[in-house]
């Protein structure tokens, strides 16, 4: 008698089978894993993993299935089983059983996921222009690009800017469209590139640009609404009207574009609409505080000439909530960067104060007027609370500006909430994605989060988007550190600009590393140097040292000196390697702080 072929003994003991159930199963577990993947918030590698793991386990089930076999006396290898106890056919029969159940359910989960799950996901998204692999641009987005200055006037240019602010303030009410910020969209001024080059970059499938230009009290703008997806012009119009008009020309235009995007006015409780138009219609008002927006740059000079514009927009109406607002804002800034300490910035925030409770009077439904006493209460007051509270209630009048979103999440963060700081600064940073600083303060939260490879890409892009900014190489020189690579951190400790970050990153990035003695003289050069504008600072260098005891003491320093860096300290993976300690919980509530933080500390 010959021998079967190996075809038939591979059918005779069900391997066939078995590989067949086995390759089915594990595609509609793969099938289940994806799908449920989103919904747990589980690593998008999961998938992946599980498919790896079954290669790996496909050869053992099937030499099992070769080894063994189903007999009514249990399971027993092959070769050991009678023949009379064989249940080769009947396992067959289950198995075909087995399979037509598991690859019914593979389809299932299949067609669930092509036409029902997929589905739910597109209804819950808004219309989007694909561009690209990787990018989605929602269709009801548009950028206001600034306006053109043709008076022949440079001191005009803050006219032209104005408008331009102003349609963006105004389309930023309409639901569903969103709006590109300022400091994203004019970073575009005069440009070469294509419209489609700056939607792209910008994330807007519309574009609205024009020219003003102002000769005595006559007026005329040009205003065009481009598709950036192809250039086509939507609609193109030219208003030649008195300047008194001004207003209802910005009305004129913010109706059509939102009419052309099919955008509506949002039906939100909570929400108002917001403007940084005087009450009472006074032009000169406003072109005055257009000029304080426009003057408003940081350098000591710049905020005085700010404050001196926000002045005359109050003198001429004095019921100028917004200017009031601005005003509060410069003198904190003015007091924090250039007069900290002393009777000056005393003096600032005094006049700070004033402002900010004034605009508050006025407008109590402004968020901007909540903005600045938010500002003040965290940067001059260190009310952590107090300022969150502020910041919320600023995002609630205006759910969609960038910067009430951005302004929660410093708050917020500050409180030890760095994973919600992080969402807030995400959504921010989607309508202003060329603001740098934004995505340092973000890097900074996801690095409390121990997200430190997202943080390296994250502090990329603000170094792309401002190269010689300061903090942002030291940003990196902790991210490294955390990571334990000295060589690295150091290297990024010397690209930092100089001047005092650049003190603070080489004196952490040294901490480190195997050269005392260098440690220990860039310690001592950076209290020598810095004890004053600094001691935060210094504390970290000294917590990176294990000295727990010199931490805490500049610590105090910090406190009394009321040193800004403190708002970071539950974001702060080198201090917060003490969090255990019972001095950590003491001076938290010391300096109003809660001792619970959803960051990772350092080891």
């Amino acid at each position: 008698m010959s021998r079967p072929s190996v075809f038939a003994e591979l059918q005779r003991r069900n391997v066939l089978r078995a590989g067949v159930l086995y390759v089915g199963a594990v595609w509609a577990l793969a099938q289940g894993i994806a799908q449920l993947t989103p919904v747990v918030g589980a690593p998008e590698w999961s998938a992946r993993a599980f498919l790896i793991a079954a290669a790996i386990g496909f050869p053992f089930w099937i030499a099992f299935a070769w080894i063994f076999e189903i007999t009514p006396q249990g399971i027993r290898r092959e070769a050991e089983a009678a023949p009379d106890d064989s249940a080769a056919r009947r396992t067959g029969r289950k198995l075909d059983f087995a399979i037509i159940a598991v690859l019914s359910i593979a389809v299932i989960l299949l067609l669930g996921n092509q036409f029902l799950w997929r589905k739910g996901l597109v209804q819950r998204t808004p219309s989007i222009v694909s561009v690209g692999a990787r990018t989605e641009i929602p269709q009801k987005s548009v950028a206001v690009l600034p306006f053109v200055n043709e008076s022949g006037k440079p001191e005009e240019q803050f006219f032209s800017d104005g408008l331009s602010e102003d349609l963006i303030t105004a389309l930023s009410q309409f639901d569903d469209l969103k709006v590109i910020s300022r400091s994203s969209a004019f970073q575009f001024r005069n440009s070469s590139e294509s419209s489609t080059v700056i939607g792209k970059k910008l994330g807007v499938a519309h574009l609205l640009e024009g020219a003003v230009q102002r000769i005595g009290d006559e007026l005329r703008i040009t205003a065009t609404l481009v598709n950036a997806t192809d250039g086509r012009i939507l609609w193109s119009q030219r208003y030649d009207k008195p300047s008194r008009d001004l207003f209802a020309l910005q009305d004129a235009i913010t109706q059509t574009v939102a009419d052309t995007l099919k955008a509506k006015l949002p039906d939100n409780p909570g929400e108002v609409l917001q403007s940084d138009r005087p009450p009472s219609g006074n032009l000169d008002a406003y072109l005055a505080y257009q000029r304080g927006v426009h003057m408003a740059l940081n350098s000591e000079s710049s905020f005085h000439a700010a404050i001196d514009a926000f002045g005359e927009a109050i003198r001429l109406d004095p019921d100028y909530a917004a200017a009031h607002a601005q005003l509060s804002i410069e003198w904190v800034g003015l007091a924090i960067q250039f007069e900290s300490g002393g009777a000056k910035g005393a003096q600032a925030i005094a006049e700070a104060r004033k402002a900010a409770q004034t605009a508050l009077t006025l407008d109590p439904q402004s968020s901007l007027a909540h903005q600045a006493q938010a500002y003040l209460l965290q940067q001059a007051d260190m009310d952590w609370i107090g300022a969150e509270a502020e910041a919320r209630h600023a995002l609630q009048l205006a759910p969609d500006y960038a910067t009430a979103q951005f302004g929660l999440g410093q708050a917020s963060a500050s409180l030890g909430r760095n994973r919600y700081a992080a969402e807030l600064t995400r959504r921010a940073i989607a309508s202003n994605p060329r603001a740098a600083d934004w995505y340092n303060y973000l890097a900074v939260y996801q690095t409390a989060l121990g997200q430190l490879d997202d943080a390296r890409k994250t502090i990329q892009t603000a170094i792309d988007l401002q190269p010689t900014a300061a903090t942002y190489y030291e940003q990196i020189t902790v991210i490294e550190i955390l990571r334990g690579n000295g060589e690295a951190a150091l290297a990024a400790a010397r690209k930092e600009p100089e001047g005092p970050w650049h003190d603070v990153a080489m004196a952490l990035a040294l901490q480190i590393g195997r050269d005392r003695a260098a440690a220990d003289a860039v310690l001592q050069k950076l209290v020598a140097e810095h004890k004053d504008d600094a001691p935060y600072q210094i504390a970290q260098a000294y917590a990176l040292r294990r000295d727990p005891e010199n931490m805490f003491r500049w610590l105090d320093r910090a406190w009394g000196n009321r040193d800004p860096g403190i708002s970071s300290l539950l974001s702060d993976p080198l201090i917060l390697r003490y969090r255990q300690d019972a001095r950590f919980a003491a001076y938290c509530k010391k300096v109003g702080l809660p001792a619970t933080t959803d960051a990772v500390a350092m080891k």
